[in-house]
């Protein structure tokens, strides 16, 4: 396979990936919008719900890229595993937070789930910058979402008690 066609077998590979990882999580949020979620005390600094589509859509497209430039960089074959597999990781914690938080309506276990979510991305940040600079700050505005989600999740848990 020549670079071209692999680097677009990678790039539909991994957003793909990623929107799989949407897709799920959306399975769990979506039904919870309109019914529970909407129903909880939220804080005044709560986004309206018309934000997290396009903001999350943003994210997602972010992170499929960041993932593809780490997946196409040559002679660093190790790294490059460790770095996609923390990568799934924080795929599969971002789904489990949607079904913590959404799918069971549980503000606390969504708490102890964001907090490894954010760990995890932390340390795919850090092992990205080792391989691609580029790869890295893309997942920078994620994590700065994570953070700011982390806080209100943490809000939605307090005034829910």
């Amino acid at each position: 396979m020549n670079k071209l066609a692999s680097d677009i077998f990678k790039l539909t590979a991994a957003l793909a990936l990623t929107f799989l990882a949407a897709y799920l999580g959306q399975v769990f949020t979506g039904p919870a919008i309109p019914t529970w979620y909407a129903g909880l005390h939220k804080p005044i600094f709560s986004p309206p719900n018309w934000l997290f589509g396009p903001v999350w859509t943003l994210l997602y497209a972010l992170m499929a890229v960041s993932a593809f430039l780490v997946w196409r960089e040559d002679g660093k074959d190790q790294e490059i595993k460790l770095a996609l597999k923390i990568f799934v990781i924080q795929l599969i914690l971002n789904i489990l937070w949607s079904l913590a938080f959404f799918g069971l309506r549980s503000p606390l276990l969504g708490l102890i789930v964001i907090v490894a979510l954010w760990a995890a991305i932390l340390l795919t940040i850090k092992n990205f910058l080792r391989i691609s600079a580029l790869a890295g700050w893309l997942m920078l505005p994620y994590l700065l979402w994570v953070s700011f989600a982390s806080v209100l999740n943490f809000s939605i848990f307090i005034l829910n008690l």
